[in-house]
C-alpha cells in the first residue's frame, strides 16, 4: 500500500535505530522521499546511502533536537532538497526511569528537553510550511505511559502525557490549514530506548521486562504508514498500541 505514502517528504527525528529507522526503512520502499535527523551522522548516513543505493531519496542531517536551531536546519534542509515537507515524525526519545526519590535531576532534565522540547521544536520547524502548503501531517510519538504511569516512570509518563496533551490542542489549532495530526503511543517496542535507564537496578528491571514482551520496531513503522495511507478527509488522531501479551 501506497497511498498516502509515495513522493510524500517525510523528516524523521531519532532516526539512527529503532522506531525512526524501521520507519524510514519502510517509508523509503513505498516511494516516500525521507530526510533523517538524529545526533549520530554516521548512523544516518549509512542508513540514507543504503535507502539512496536501493532507488529511495534520502538525505541525513545531523540533528540534536534539544537545539531549536538544529531542528529548524533539519526541516529546513527537506523543503530546500525536496520542495516540501509533508510529514514530521517527532519520535527522539528518552526514557531514564527512576524513583523520585533518588533525585536523578539531570535525567529529568534530559528527558523533558528531548521528549517534550524536541516534539515542540518539530512541530515550531514544521508548522509555518505546512500552513503555506496548505496540506501537512504531523506525526507525534508518545506512548502507553502517557496514559498509565507506574513506579520509577513518574518524569518519563509525565513528558509522554505532555505530547499526547500538545498533540490535542495542536489538532485543534490546525484545522484551518488542512494538516493532519497523529500521537502513537506505543507499548514495549524493541529499541534502544531502554539503554537510556541509567539507574543500573531499573535497568535491569526493564530490559527483563521488554525482553519478555517487547515486539520489532516495524509494528510500529506499520502504524505510522497506517496513519498515513488514510484518504486526506480522514485524520487519524490517536494510536495506542501494545505488545499481544503487555498486561501494563
Amino acid at each position: 500500500m501506497t497511498q498516502g505514502i509515495e513522493n510524500k517528504v517525510v523528516v524523521i527525528t531519532g532516526a539512527s535505530s529503532g522506531l525512526g529507522e524501521a520507519t524510514a526503512r519502510m517509508l523509503a520502499s513505498q516511494g516516500a522521499s525521507i530526510v533523517l535527523g538524529a545526533r549520530r551522522a554516521d548512523r544516518i548516513q549509512a542508513l540514507a546511502a543504503e535507502l539512496s543505493a536501493s532507488g529511495a531519496k534520502a538525505l541525513a542531517v545531523q540533528t540534536d533536537v534539544t537545539d531549536v536551531e538544529q531542528v529548524k536546519r533539519l526541516v529546513d534542509a527537506a523543503v530546500q532538497t525536496y520542495g516540501r515537507v509533508d510529514v514530521i515524525l517527532n519520535n527522539a526519545g528518552l526514557m531514564p526511569h527512576s524513583p523520585l526519590e533518588r533525585g536523578k535531576v539531570e535525567d529529568w532534565n534530559r528527558t523533558i528537553d528531548v521528549n517534550i522540547k524536541g516534539v515542540l521544536y518539530g512541530i515550531a520547524a514544521a508548522l509555518p510550511y505546512m500552513k503555506e502548503q496548505k496540506s501537512g501531517h504531523i506525526i507525534n510519538v508518545s506512548s502507553v505511559a502517557g496514559h498509565k504511569v507506574g513506579p520509577a516512570s513518574a518524569v518519563y509518563a509525565a513528558t509522554k502525557t505532555a505530547v499526547r496533551v500538545i498533540s490535542e490542542g495542536l489538532r485543534q489549532e490546525v484545522k484551518p490549514y488542512n494538516i493532519r495530526t497523529t500521537v502513537i503511543s506505543p507499548g514495549a517496542v524493541a529499541s534502544e530506548l531502554t539503554t537510556s535507564v541509567t539507574e543500573p537496578d531499573v535497568a535491569k528491571g526493564v530490559a527483563a521486562f521488554y525482553e519478555r514482551y517487547a515486539i520489532p520496531a516495524e509494528s510500529f513503522a506499520r502504524m505510522v504508514v497506517f496513519a498515513m495511507s488514510q484518504p486526506e478527509d480522514v485524520d487519524v488522531n490517536e494510536i495506542l498500541f501494545r505488545p499481544t501479551k503487555q498486561e501494563l
